[in-house]
């Protein structure tokens, strides 16, 4: 999906979302992937958010990756998405388990 002109609400999306440079959303959406070239406000959920060189974002993303070229501009704040914190709080506990077998059957 690819916004060229002004949007004013939420966005689902199973794909790819980009904002032109001639875009200007505000909002929340929720994409795999978001590219930013024109201007956004809101909350982001996303797996990749690319805020590329005449991009501006401002608000609050959740994502496991962001990348912002030279030229772009966030303010606000990121955290972790969601999935990838539940991923991490099973990694975790994977881990202690796997390490408390493997000292005992490491260790006759």
């Amino acid at each position: 999906m690819q916004i060229d002109g002004e949007y004013d609400g939420d966005i689902d999306c199973r794909s790819t979302v980009i904002i032109s440079s001639s875009g200007k959303v505000t909002g929340e959406i929720r994409a795999d992937k978001i590219m930013i070239n024109g201007q956004f406000e809101g909350n982001i959920f996303a797996n990749t958010v690319e805020i590329l060189a005449q991009g501006k974002a401002q608000g609050v993303l959740h994502t496991d990756n962001l990348c912002i070229e030279r030229g772009g501009s966030f303010l606000g704040e990121t955290h972790l998405a969601q999935s990838q914190q539940q991923s991490l709080l099973l990694n975790e506990q994977s881990t202690a388990t796997s390490l408390n077998v493997g000292f005992s059957s490491a260790n006759p």
